[in-house]
């Protein structure tokens, strides 16, 4: 059964409050980058891999029965993100043969693979880098007319530089947890435009998945 404050924190997520969104983020990411971490060994990879599982999370968000223990839904979420991964990446899933939670999560990853990793035609993949060039450079632009010169640089130094979150904070100075904020805002902003662009469900199927 879920704790009373997850399900408060819930309520306050889908009232649209983003002092909850970075509750979440603080409460939960730490366990799921180490969970993460421990299978790909690479910071940057597991940082992505939880930040498509907070993605996953949104996405599913209307249809989230909040009687279900979030911490599990979360785990259950980066298992099957972390398998997208690996399979993008040529590489099997791996499986412990740990007890601890983290591990039994990780023995349900579906063997099949998912919408997300199936090979998509030469196509679709020029659709999908062209929404996602389209839709980024609005964000930035949006950036740049509000003169928030501070979360360009982070966006930049992750994306462009391919720096993990420790490094980019280190270097402007700011916490490690400010960064992960400005990563999934935009990350969740981004995934909101493509959504609403009107392309067509066989092109980015993760996002039209209940």
């Amino acid at each position: 059964m879920p704790s009373e404050s997850d399900r408060l924190l819930i309520h306050q997520i889908r009232d649209g409050d983003p002092r909850a969104w970075e509750t979440l983020i603080s409460r939960y990411e730490g366990r799921l980058l180490a969970f993460v971490q421990r299978r790909i060994r690479d910071r940057g990879s597991s940082e992505d891999v939880v930040q498509e599982t907070f993605v996953g999370f949104l996405n599913s968000l209307p249809n989230f029965d909040d009687r279900r223990e979030l911490q599990t839904y979360l785990f259950t979420i980066a298992s099957h993100k972390l398998t997208d991964h690996l399979r993008r990446n040529g590489r099997h899933p791996l499986r412990s043969l740990g007890d601890s939670s983290a591990d039994l999560l990780e023995q349900q990853i579906d063997e099949h693979p998912a919408a997300s990793s199936a090979a998509r035609s030469e196509e679709r993949k020029e659709l999908e880098s062209n929404a996602i060039v389209r839709c980024l450079g609005q964000i930035l632009r949006g950036l740049q007319e509000k003169g928030d010169w501070m979360r360009l640089k982070v966006l930049e130094l992750l994306w462009v530089k391919g720096w993990a979150n420790r490094d980019v904070a280190a270097h402007l100075d700011i916490s490690e947890q400010q960064v992960a904020n400005y990563r999934f805002a935009a990350v969740k902003k981004l995934t909101e435009q493509i959504r609403d662009s009107g392309l067509s469900a066989d092109v980015f199927p993760e996002l039209h998945t209940p």
